[in-house]
């Protein structure tokens, strides 16, 4: 009986050492990934710099393609327009592996565009992401127009406006909205691991970036830098979102 009892007694202070020893380890792990970003380690500047460049340039050029593509589908009607619209309503809800599969197979040796020799680039990262961020503002813009031109089409149409002409009108009068449209895509760009992974290869000072370093180095234990870029990522995410609240208010403000 005293055997048994000496024996409980060893296992409950050996898990409350090992108790201790996990919180000690993520603590330690909490203050590495601090002074990392406070002495803006070389490394993880880098990674977050690419990673900033490749979602910004996704996002931007997705803007370019699905702002335009989603107003003429609120302002145009047309034979095959509605199955467009599901087409586009799927594609907000492709899975990433998929997109990224797609891209490496076009930009594969084997494939049609082999010869540019994007594969494993920021390039065809970039690629990736525009192709996941380009339906979720194609669609978002094509609902807001289509109320707005609910609102403004007697008006609009009163002043001899043309599609063309009422198609800017009404971007511009719901620019606000539609820059929501533009932190969701880049909320759906920055967060993407799996087509990066496959399109860009996680390579080394060439195509890492955030998130795939942070798998990469959650698997081999580093938690200090998969930390560290994690907050970086918060907190790029949280400044953006104000951003977006900061320009709803001052155009609440202006009466825009």
């Amino acid at each position: 009986m005293d055997n048994n009892g000496g024996e409980e007694t060893a296992h409950a202070c050996a898990a409350k050492r090992a108790g201790w020893s996990g919180v000690s380890d993520l603590w330690s792990a909490v203050e590495s990934a601090a002074l990392l970003i406070f002495t803006l380690d070389s490394d993880l500047v880098e990674i977050v710099l690419r990673s900033l460049r490749v979602t910004l340039t996704a996002v931007t050029i997705a803007a370019v393609i699905g702002l335009p593509f989603g107003a003429a589908l609120a302002l145009l009607r047309f034979p095959g327009r509605r199955l467009i619209l599901v087409a586009l309503d799927t594609l907000m809800g492709l899975p990433p592996v998929t997109v990224g599969l797609l891209v490496y197979l076009m930009l594969s040796r084997s494939g049609p565009l082999g010869t540019l020799g994007l594969l494993y680039t920021t390039t065809a990262m970039i690629i990736a992401q525009c192709l996941l961020v380009a339906p979720i503002i194609a669609a978002l813009t094509r609902q807001t127009i289509e109320d707005l031109w609910e609102e403004y089409r007697d008006e609009l149409r009163s002043l001899g406006a043309s599609t063309l002409g009422a198609a800017g009108t009404l971007l511009w009068e719901g620019r606000v909205t539609l820059m929501t449209a533009m932190l969701a895509g880049f909320g759906r760009a920055s967060a993407e691991v799996g087509a990066v992974m496959i399109v860009g290869g996680n390579i080394d000072h060439v195509t890492r970036v955030m998130t795939t370093t942070i798998a990469l180095e959650t698997s081999k234990g580093n938690l200090a830098l998969a930390l560290g870029l994690g907050i970086i990522l918060v907190c790029v995410s949280l400044l953006v979102a104000a951003g977006i609240h900061g320009f709803k208010a001052t155009a609440h403000r202006w009466g825009a």
